[in-house]
């Protein structure tokens, strides 16, 4: 027996992404319907070998609906979702809007499975943000051997990660190079990202981080570990879809570079590629369209007591959003609603 199954932004770039990790995954959907906006109303998306119209979520009753998957930002996520959850569907959302909220579980099934059976106090689950899905993948595994205590991150995320008018932004400006008469402002950035590296994500906050930077720490203490100390430089690239990370990783205790690789290679939803030759890691560009997260680059630091270094890569649309919702839906289903 199957789901009844929403999914809210189904024009976007992630609602369309869950729709495809969806049939891609064989969720067990009995019926499925899909959610934009009035303007994208009757827009026709793909679930599969189907053609699904668009439904109107200003109007739309989710009474007898078994979860949905949100992908419509925070505005209107703050309006949508409790209504959903009201009528007891429950609500997997892909927005901020509720991460922070201590009664409201914010999950990666490979790292926090247990909290699934919290939804039941709001009926909402948060899907964390993007940089932190991945890199917390990583670091779970290795908390659980040798205790982190402080956890060092410069991120290198790609356009995708600010939606469809950052990828046009950057193909537009790329183009506008090679045309000396064109030039194309920068509109979704703070500056021209092609061919450029920006060190802002998101708005300042008064420490000056930014608030993505902040994102990572407390995102981090939440599914992983609140004593985890977390530092994050968060910087956008000219990459198109996949979000790298550097990590650096101090422990309570020794931690040798062979063993990390081997638990990593054990660890759920992490693939190690670690070849100490020209072009033995992952790259973003491979990693676009792959289920894992790829790891590579693992080495000890030296320049601490018990240090690890290491490359951390994954597909931003898929594990960073659309993905981890889906496997928090299949979590849902398996350990708390239990149909059949």
């Amino acid at each position: 027996m199957g789901y009844r199954v929403v999914v809210a932004g189904a024009t976007g770039n992630v609602g369309r992404e869950m729709l495809n990790i969806l049939a891609e995954r064989q969720f067990p959907v009995d019926e499925l319907a899909v959610l934009a906006s009035r303007r994208s109303l009757g827009t026709e998306v793909s679930f599969g070998d189907k053609t699904l119209t668009t439904q109107d979520i200003d109007s739309f009753d989710f009474t007898g609906w078994d979860m949905a998957l949100f992908a419509i930002g925070s505005d209107a996520t703050k309006v949508y979702a409790p209504k959903a959850a009201a009528t007891g569907c429950v609500v997997i959302d892909n927005s901020s809007l509720y991460r922070y909220d201590p009664d409201i579980p914010l999950i990666v099934p490979e790292c926090n499975p247990q909290a699934i059976h919290d939804y039941k106090n709001k009926n909402i689950i948060a899907n964390p943000n993007c940089s932190t899905a991945q890199m917390v993948v990583a670091l779970k595994p290795l908390h659980d051997r040798a205790r982190i205590k402080r956890v060092v991150v410069s991120t290198y995320q790609s356009v995708s990660g600010s939606g469809k008018e950052g990828m046009d932004e950057l193909w537009d400006q790329t183009k506008a190079i090679y045309n000396p008469t064109t030039e194309v402002e920068p509109k979704k950035f703070q500056k021209q990202i092609a061919f450029n590296v920006i060190p802002q994500i998101d708005v300042f906050m008064e420490d000056g981080s930014t608030k993505e930077e902040w994102k990572m720490v407390v995102e981090t203490k939440k599914i992983v570990d609140p004593s985890i100390k977390v530092t994050a430089t968060c910087v956008r690239v000219p990459v198109f879809v996949g979000h790298s990370e550097a990590v650096n990783i101090e422990f309570e205790e020794f931690l040798d570079e062979d063993e990390a690789r081997d638990i990593l290679r054990e660890a759920p939803g992490i693939m190690v590629i670690d070849k100490r030759e020209d072009g033995g890691y992952v790259s973003p560009i491979e990693c676009a369209g792959d289920f894992a997260t790829f790891i590579s680059r693992i080495r000890q630091d030296s320049t601490v007591e018990n240090g690890i270094n290491l490359w951390c890569v994954s597909d931003n649309l898929r594990k960073g959003a659309a993905l981890n919702a889906v496997q928090i839906a299949e979590l849902l289903g398996r350990e708390a609603l239990k149909k059949g």
